[in-house]
């Protein structure tokens, strides 16, 4: 195999659609506006106390210049047309242009954890209810995991790899973290890298309340009357994370192609940590979370003192939030009550697959503009002691290093370390 060829690597643009917007731009404004995006299911129905989830906004693929009816009845997996949606924002927001110079040296890596579900839920119901010869012959590639990034590839013209890391909910750092290396090495100068995911169905729903994963809403809960208070990361009254749809993607590239195409960069990624629990398929595990931090910052080069911010994985779970808070402890040590943490899932919920993409977008333009989110709804926890989890309103910091730790099913862990430019 040739050498690698050591290039650094940049972040040029990004895109995102979040229960907040259905385009970066208006999901970052109302993040900065300490506003969270939760409401009562309307995507489907459930006879459930796990009702509240986060949706995106005023999403309607009708009004995308590429999607007609016939495209959006075919690909009836939402999350392919969503990332040709976000990937587009993405592109533009970078200014690089795909063409036949570009085209095959780009490359698009999505992540996702549930894929297709939906799709999968419409075939059945055909099938049950109207036979097997009413089963979409587009099913199965509604269901390929590197459908999204292949269908964006045949709508704006690149030709690089495509496929998509499994990671469950660190899909987007490990998108990010494997597309860093393909620039570092040489094998591509670009890459869309990130994570999506679709899932509020009533199967997803119901799978996650049964295994208590998510919050249950009872008269009573301060989220009972108004649904935007159900996501409380590192809250006292803390009692599980809501589902989301969402989808965020990086545009990255290589250092001389910058210069080059006379593109801007945002963040340069400085570090990957990745590694897995062997512990539980679930539950966090302490030691292999330390260690997977502590190899993002080896990654980058960097000691505990030379980050600055914390984007947090932070669920709202009652055991994960707590590990995160003691696997930082270990870490950063008394650094750490110097340091902002926060947690954007108090603001968007859990887009699972999307989380690590979006959250590492929205990291990013806060490093752009000064600007650290909040973790709203928060109601202090004796348990996790002076950490500063920037409460419930954005601040304005300068910061340029910052860590974004991802954590999934599976024990899979995945850190990345960028640096604002």
């Amino acid at each position: 195999m040739k050498a690698p060829k050591n290039r650094r690597v940049y972040v040029i643009g990004y895109g995102a659609a979040t229960p907040l917007g259905s385009t970066f731009e208006s999901s970052w404004e109302r993040a900065a506006r300490g506003e969270a995006g939760f409401r009562k299911v309307t995507r489907c129905h459930v006879q459930s106390a796990c009702d509240v989830v986060g949706e995106i906004p005023d999403w309607d693929p009708r009004t995308l210049d590429f999607a007609d009816e016939k495209e959006i009845y075919n690909w009836n997996a939402d999350f392919v047309i969503l990332t040709m949606a976000v990937c587009q924002e993405a592109i533009r927001r970078s200014g690089l242009e795909i063409n036949a110079e570009t085209g095959p040296r780009t490359a698009c890596l999505i992540g996702s954890a549930l894929n297709g579900s939906d799709a999968y839920r419409v075939a059945m119901e055909n099938y049950l209810n109207h036979g097997p010869l009413k089963i979409s012959p587009y099913l199965l590639p509604n269901l390929c995991a590197n459908l999204p990034s292949g269908k964006a590839g045949m709508l704006f013209g690149f030709t690089g790899p495509v496929f998509s890391p499994e990671g469950a909910c660190a899909s987007g750092n490990h998108a990010v973290g494997i597309g860093a290396r393909m620039i570092r090495d040489g094998d591509v100068d670009f890459v869309l890298a990130g994570g999506v995911d679709t899932c509020i169905i009533p199967e997803i729903i119901h799978g996650f309340e049964n295994m208590n994963a998510t919050i249950k809403i009872k008269p009573g809960d301060r989220a009972y009357d108004d649904p935007t208070k159900a996501s409380r990361p590192f809250s006292v009254d803390r009692k599980g994370f809501v589902l989301s749809e969402g989808a965020g993607v990086l545009v990255l590239a290589a250092d001389e192609t910058i210069k080059r195409f006379g593109l801007t960069p945002k963040a340069e990624v400085l570090g990957i940590g990745w590694n897995s629990d062997a512990h539980h398929f679930t539950r966090p595990n302490r030691d292999t979370i330390v260690q997977c931090i502590r190899m993002a910052l080896e990654d980058a080069e960097l000691g505990p003192r030379d980050i600055q911010y914390v984007n947090a994985h932070g669920t709202s779970t009652p055991k994960g939030d707590i590990t995160e808070i003691e696997c930082l402890k270990e870490v950063f040590g008394a650094h750490l009550e110097k340091m902002p943490v926060s947690s954007n899932k108090s603001q968007i919920g859990h887009t699972l697959g999307g989380a690590a993409a979006i959250e590492a977008a929205l990291a990013i333009e806060g490093m752009q503009r000064g600007i650290i989110l909040p973790t709203v709804n928060h109601i202090p926890d004796p348990e996790i002691g002076c950490v500063d989890l920037v409460p419930n309103e954005a601040r304005r910091q300068a910061h340029e290093i910052i860590l974004s730790n991802a954590f999934g099913f599976g024990g899979t862990n995945c850190c990345a370390v960028f640096r604002g430019v």
